[in-house]
């Protein structure tokens, strides 16, 4: 064949099968023609399915458009810029895949009003007392003037558990053991009294640890630490009858405890502190190096502060002149909520022993609890038969 040929002046017709034939030599082709044999092969092609398609029987007919339907050849583009795409088609696998898809966590709410308000009359405005603690048995000690009064959080039940004395009274200080059935009191005349919350009667009392008021108790395991007026700080062991077994002097004021700091549970180094009216800031310590790592004004007393025992979140109670409560994100500082209610400087805060609730007691005899903590990944209820190293049989002290 001569590659030079004119295919148009021989007339001759190119069959369809050479349609596409490669032919190197493109100065030998004939582009019109070319051109004019493909758009004749698509027509006829084109139009050979449309009669197919008319001499498609109804029930092929039918069958072939569910076919495509399911196999979703009916949609006119796959990738679409500008127009929305078609929705899936349902099946079981798409649902199933949907639903093994992992969930982003939920951001806590954090309840601005209180969730429980009770009636604590003749309870004492006194900055370097503690009168509020929640046991690890799930019952919140409270001290009215000279009563210890208890709520138990599992029932609702409220009961006035002892009177202490006029002459003794009135209480002072509150704390519960570790154990959750035994409780201290520091009382105004110097003493202190340990309770079995199970019988309701005086294990012993502690004499001649201190000179006035104690204002201040906590407990490790069998040690019962107590501050005074005085200034001293003592360690008791309430399992030998000679209990004393460690003074500490050097303070020339009252021992008010830990209201106002508390080592950071996560970091045992450490330590956060709160300042009074005229300072209003929360500083964070190194106890190793003694160097003030962070500080945040409040901007009114502080009063308390609490670490949450499931998140990095510090909760402060304050005085003049706001008296609410506020919650912090640690490190960040960021204040994550305001409380408000109390009327009076907020002096007492505890919490439940899961972590989600926080109880705090003001001047304006009012004891309200907050849900502001939120409840653990795995919420664990207090164990009632926990075993517990059990107090020793000492005989009572007078």
């Amino acid at each position: 064949m001569n590659a030079g040929m004119n295919w148009k002046e021989h007339g001759r017709k190119i069959p369809k099968e050479n349609l596409d034939r490669f032919i190197p030599n493109r100065s030998a082709m004939d582009f019109d023609f070319a051109h004019h044999a493909l758009t004749e092969a698509l027509i006829e092609a084109r139009d050979g399915k449309k009669k197919e398609a008319r001499e498609l029987s109804p029930s092929k007919e039918a069958y072939r458009k569910r076919l495509a339907e399911t196999l979703g050849l009916n949609r006119t583009r796959i990738l679409a810029f500008r127009n929305k795409p078609q929705p899936p088609l349902h099946s079981h696998y798409h649902s199933a895949s949907l639903h093994q898809q992992p969930l982003k966590p939920r951001r806590r709410r954090i309840p601005q009003s209180c969730s429980k308000v009770l009636d604590a009359p003749n309870i004492l405005d006194d900055f370097y007392l503690n009168l509020l603690d929640w046991g690890s048995r799930n019952v919140l000690a409270i001290a009215l003037g000279h009563t210890l009064c208890l709520w138990d959080a599992s029932t609702g039940s409220v009961s006035e558990f002892v009177t202490i004395e006029e002459d003794q009274g009135p209480i002072t200080s509150i704390s519960w053991a570790p154990d959750g059935s035994h409780v201290a009191l520091g009382l105004n005349n110097s003493q202190v009294q340990l309770w079995d919350s199970s019988s309701i009667r005086k294990i012993r009392t502690l004499n001649g640890v201190h000179h006035s008021r104690v204002g201040s108790l906590a407990w490790n395991n069998h040690i019962l630490t107590t501050g005074g007026m005085d200034g001293k700080i003592v360690n008791n062991d309430v399992r030998i009858r000679s209990h004393v077994v460690g003074t500490y002097r050097g303070h020339t004021g009252e021992i008010c405890g830990l209201k106002c700091s508390c080592l950071v549970p996560f970091q045992s180094n450490l330590l956060a502190t709160g300042g009074g009216g005229t300072d209003g800031a929360i500083k964070f310590w190194n106890t190793h190096t003694g160097a003030c790592l962070n500080s945040v004004d409040t901007g009114s007393q502080v009063c308390a502060l609490l670490w949450s025992k499931n998140d990095r979140e510090l909760l402060s109670s304050h005085g003049f002149s706001q008296n609410h409560l506020a919650l912090w994100k640690y490190p960040s500082l960021v204040k994550m909520a305001e409380l408000t209610g109390h009327t009076s400087r907020v002096l007492f805060m505890t919490q439940s022993p899961d972590g989600s609730t926080v109880a705090s007691a003001a001047g304006d005899e009012s004891l309200r609890f907050w849900d502001v903590f939120g409840m653990p990944d795995t919420a664990k209820k207090p164990d009632q038969n926990a075993a517990h190293e059990p107090f020793s049989p000492v005989p009572r002290i007078r």
